[in-house]
């Protein structure tokens, strides 16, 4: 006999840890895909993940389930559990837009797309690639279209919803439309100051094992566990898994190591917020991160806020030369030259964190239009060359491979996903805003190598409160207000012109 005073609640609490579980495997197969699996495992394993996502689509949209969530926004439940419920009600409101059969489409159709995506970047193959990507653009926009209509909302913004709940366009036009204004001649000036500069540039090879173990001691230096998780290597770096065993990826080159290196400090901020969240509601929506902002915010305090501090790039030096033996580069005044070098460039992920805003903005207002119909997928090339050219001056023409195909995110239908990179960006220098507020000797911690400051604020404010509260109120109780994206600008002009 159940005599609980919430059976609705208890028995949605349940079908959730099933779907946790579930989960698990969903993102141990997409790890496996991207680290282990042969070429030629690619069709059954993307059958075998979309009957895997059909079956929790299911289990997210039945009927019953639906209906023990409104017997239960009747029940007499704690604060919590109320959260949580909000968080239940969500999401079944965007999964019950969409039919399993467009699910399962996308699903195939992206893991066909990203698979063949791996040696046609490599080969500068659009006119391969577009076949592929016309499908994979189709699915998404019959899913916005779907989503739209059951939000009210615009169809790029339905899927900007599925990352960054709440967010509206009105507020990424009127964020990047003040970025555009004055981004360039924030380049164009810290360029211009860094041009005098003498900067050694490191001499490799760099041998991998060696960058490897460089790559863990430093994830050890930025507390992940490795008992909860491991480092891999991917064609994308990425971080994924589930709290309980986080999959982080990086990839190598014998010429350069510092690529790798900040980007595996990235994906650490991510492990990191994963590893910490609330454990008490680990296999509940409650227990996960707040929103893909938020979680981006995680990686760059780590790899721009902290991995370009003074204080931790002294902390990197010694570990340079113990890794690949001593050299007038790894001297940590030139290596922070070397970590905050201003460079318009290609690739977004090797961007530095002035130029970083403009690739975002690039492919934000591309992907937008091509979801809400406004281009098709032959104008993307020309589209991302003049974009390029105006915000960075680099010229992409006939260069696919570093233009439009650079990302796996489009190859995997993940649109909508990339405002939250330069919104994380701008969360990050106000996290450690907030934190200079209240530990006045942050930067003198860190330069005597404590950076217990930074996790501690960090593990408090963000990572322990998982989905508690919506986004801004997060922000609000984290640092004392919502998005200033001033902090941003402030940090910038601080650490490149003085």
């Amino acid at each position: 006999m159940n005599d609980s005073a919430t059976p609705a609640y208890d028995a949605l609490e349940r079908a959730c840890c099933r779907m946790h579980r579930l989960g698990h495997l969903q993102a141990l197969a997409y790890w496996d895909q991207a680290v282990n699996m042969p070429p030629k495992g690619n069709e059954a394993r993307a059958a075998a993940m979309a009957e895997l996502a059909a079956l929790l689509h299911r289990q997210r949209t039945a009927p019953a389930f639906g209906q023990r969530i409104a017997e239960a926004e009747q029940e007499p439940l704690s604060v919590l559990q109320r959260a949580n419920l909000r968080e239940i009600r969500r999401r079944w409101d965007a999964d019950t837009a969409l039919p399993e059969a467009l699910v399962e489409r996308r699903t195939l159709a992206a893991a066909r797309c990203e698979h063949a995506w791996r040696t046609q970047r490599a080969a500068n193959d659009w006119d391969g690639f577009a076949p592929n990507f016309r499908e994979v653009v189709a699915i998404a926009r019959e899913q916005a279209a779907l989503l739209a209509q059951r939000q009210g909302v615009p169809r790029y913004e339905a899927l900007v919803q599925e990352y960054e709940p709440g967010l509206r366009c009105s507020t990424i036009d009127r964020i990047f439309g003040d970025l555009r204004r004055w981004l360039p001649a924030l380049i164009q000036a810290v360029v211009e100051r860094q041009r005098g500069q003498s900067v050694i540039a490191p001499v490799g090879p760099f041998p991998l094992p060696a960058q490897r173990a460089l790559s863990e001691r430093v994830m050890r230096l930025l507390g992940f566990d490795f008992d909860a998780g491991r480092l891999d290597v991917s064609a994308h770096p990425f971080c994924g898994g589930t709290p309980e065993d986080v999959r982080l990826t990086t990839r190598f080159a014998e010429d350069d190591f510092l690529g790798a290196l900040m980007g595996t400090a990235h994906e650490t901020g991510h492990a990191r917020y994963e590893q910490k969240l609330p454990r008490a509601w680990l296999q509940q929506p409650l227990g996960m991160a707040r929103s893909m902002a938020i979680h981006e915010s995680q990686s760059l305090a780590f790899e721009m806020q902290l991995g370009a501090h003074p204080g931790f790039v002294a902390l990197l030096a010694p570990l340079l030369a113990q890794a690949f033996g001593s050299q007038p580069a790894f001297e940590p005044s030139n290596l922070q030259r070397l970590l905050t070098r201003v460079t318009p460039g290609f690739i977004r992920i090797e961007a530095d964190e002035v130029t970083y805003p403009a690739h975002v903005i690039v492919r934000y207002e591309i992907e937008r239009a091509l979801i809400e119909g406004e281009i098709e997928v032959d104008d993307v090339p020309a589209l991302w060359d003049a974009k390029m050219m105006e915000l960075l001056g680099v010229d992409t023409r006939g260069n696919h491979r570093d233009g439009a195909m650079q990302d796996v995110h489009w190859a995997e239908g993940i649109f909508g996903y990339f405002p939250c990179y330069t919104l994380g960006a701008m969360y990050a220098a106000q996290w450690f805003a907030a934190m200079r507020d209240g530990t006045p000797d942050l930067d003198a911690r860190i330069a005597a190598g404590d950076l217990a400051p930074v996790f501690e604020w960090l593990e408090a404010r963000i990572w322990s409160q998982g989905s508690r509260w919506s986004t801004d109120e997060l922000a609000e109780r984290a640092s004392g207000r919502v998005l200033d994206p001033a902090h941003f600008r402030e940090h910038l002009q601080r650490r490149y012109l003085g």
